[in-house]
């Protein structure tokens, strides 16, 4: 019998072997993998099925949950494009933006919400008595501090809820629209969104079984249970996308904030003609680390740190970040290299973790391939 690893070139065998193993493992019911550089794609491939019943096969085109992804690819996004421009302060309280933000009072800014230092809680289950947004914005902004902003680094999801409504404020608009007028539609990235629409739904990832809360299949709109509380619009979670369009966005990143100059990017869509959405020295700033030996975060994004999902042989200029429904994604300025892996991990169940160790593999194998085949 054919399988995927058949197919590919032998550069690649070692990472389609891999991942073929670890699904039939149960380490996910399928994947997608996309490794390239600034302007071009090195290798995109699908491996397994949308679910262990024997569904439909996984294809490049596959819609994935993206989960905590949201955070960077629309969430930071949108202030970095803002505090480009401006417009957002990194070191204003939050309160200047949002005056409810009653947390901290001011000691807690904008730059302590991107680093995850701010001392609000890592995460509450607010989705069991909200039924707003509204009311969600407001049980968080009211949430007390577990710290004093600045003395620890705790990844919070609350944190990137009050930063959404900082953007929000700031742009006078959703952030669903603010991204899709001001990033995602210059960057042609049409299968990016929010609530997909149901015409989707035959190609989007199912994910969790839920059991305690939905009594159902979340297939189709976004797991993250505070994020649908709020409609499934959140900076924590909500977005949905396809490895053919998260390469396009990371190649934006690779050209320094810069949308495509000429010739095509993945799946042979053409480019908007060079616009630049974003300086290059504030892209810089905000994928950088901010606070060496205290912590690995950058603004929004992560850094490689012991045993991330970075693997072993990302640059020290590599920033990249995690999704809890099992995506990934890795940038390497100093490498031009880019590493996605796309999975729905927590179908049927979140208990299964074993995407752990698969995202650090697939990272080294992807530079290996890469750095292999430059010498």
């Amino acid at each position: 019998m054919t399988t995927p690893s058949d197919s590919v070139p032998a550069r690649w065998t070692p990472l389609a072997q891999y991942l073929e193993a670890s699904i039939a493992q149960g380490a996910s019911p399928g994947a997608v993998v996309a490794v390239g550089r600034h302007d071009s794609v090195l290798f995109l491939h699908a491996f397994g099925h949308l679910d262990y019943a024997g569904g439909a096969a996984v294809t490049e085109r596959t819609v994935w949950d993206l989960a905590s992804l949201t955070k960077v690819v629309g969430l930071t996004s949108a202030a970095m494009m803002l505090v480009d421009e401006g417009r957002l302060d990194l070191d204003a309280p939050a309160r200047r933006y949002v005056p409810g933000f009653a947390s901290g009072g001011d000691s807690v800014t904008v730059r302590h919400l991107l680093t995850h230092s701010s001392g609000l809680p890592a995460w509450k289950p607010f989705f069991h008595d909200v039924r707003s947004r509204e009311e969600m914005l407001t049980r968080v902004n009211t949430e007390p501090l577990e710290a004093r902003p600045g003395e620890r680094t705790a990844y919070s999801d609350l944190g990137a809820i009050v930063l959404t409504e900082v953007v929000e404020r700031v742009a006078g608009e959703r952030l669903d629209r603010f991204l899709a007028r001001r990033l995602f539609g210059p960057l042609g990235m049409r299968e990016t969104r929010y609530l997909p629409p149901a015409r989707w739904r035959p190609r989007i990832a199912p994910t969790e079984m839920d059991t305690t809360w939905r009594g159902r299949l979340v297939h189709g709109e976004v797991h993250d249970e505070n994020a649908a509380s709020m409609g499934g619009v959140s900076g924590h979670a909500g977005l949905f996308s396809t490895a053919p369009d998260l390469v396009r966005f990371v190649q934006f990143l690779l050209r320094g904030g810069a949308t495509e100059a000429a010739g095509t990017g993945a799946q042979g869509q053409r480019g908007t003609g060079g616009a630049q959405l974003v300086r290059a020295q504030t892209l810089a700033e905000f994928t950088r680390v901010q606070q060496p030996g205290f912590s690995s975060r950058a603004l929004g994004w992560d850094t490689p740190s012991e045993n991330s999902s970075a693997g072993s042989r990302m640059s020290a200029r590599a920033f990249g970040h995690t999704g809890f429904t099992g995506t990934s994604l890795w940038v390497d300025p100093e490498q031009d290299l880019f590493v996605i892996l796309l999975t729905n991990r927590v179908h049927p169940t979140r208990e299964n973790n074993a995407i752990r160790e698969a995202r650090r593999q697939v990272a080294d194998l992807a530079v290996a391939a890469v750095v292999g085949a430059r010498r």
